[in-house]
């Protein structure tokens, strides 16, 4: 009993040190959210690993192509969760909208509160959802891989639109100075 109580003050006080920050002012950081997110996480690999392992459905190395695949479709899907204007409902509940960010793209901030600003964050980074994104994908290709490859094709394909877009209008933009 006094061993809980001396982890559960150790952990209040490693919490409340650093959210305060080093500065005065410093931004939110919640990291009781964090640990939230982070234990659901941890449960979803876990639970699929595990579930994969019993199925036998899980290749001990992904082929090239997949991982391929699966990268560029990773990308283009978790630009569009943390960046298209027309998912910003989906997030709305975790952040607030800033300002344009780009072609068909909006920056946010994340909204106050534990685990709302752990989740905004979350979803307003692409870098982090590249994480979450890239273990679904790999968890899919696990369980469904014929699905999986058709749907990361079409990412792949639209990702790939994407950049040939930005190029053009690039070259356009060079034409005309």
């Amino acid at each position: 009993m006094r061993r809980g109580r001396r982890v559960l003050e150790w952990w209040s006080r490693t919490r409340d040190e650093y959210e305060r920050g080093a500065e005065a002012g410093a931004r939110e950081r919640p990291l009781a959210g964090y640990a939230v997110l982070l234990g659901g996480y941890t449960a979803f690999v876990a639970a699929a690993a595990v579930a994969a392992r019993r199925r036998g459905t899980a290749p001990s190395r992904p082929e090239f192509t997949d991982l391929a695949l699966l990268a560029v479709a990773t990308f283009r899907v978790s630009r569009t969760l943390t960046k298209d204007p027309i998912l910003a409902p989906l997030r709305a509940p975790f952040t607030t909208y800033q300002s344009p960010a780009g072609p068909g793209e909006v920056m946010e901030a994340p909204r106050a509160g534990m685990l709302r600003h752990a989740i905004g964050e979350l979803l307003t980074c692409p870098f982090c959802m590249t994480q979450w994104t890239g273990t679904a994908g790999l968890a899919c290709l696990a369980f469904f891989p014929e699905p999986t490859r058709w749907v990361t094709s079409g990412l792949s394909a639209v990702a790939a639109a994407d950049a040939l877009q930005l190029g053009y209008a690039q070259l356009q933009q060079a034409a005309q100075e």
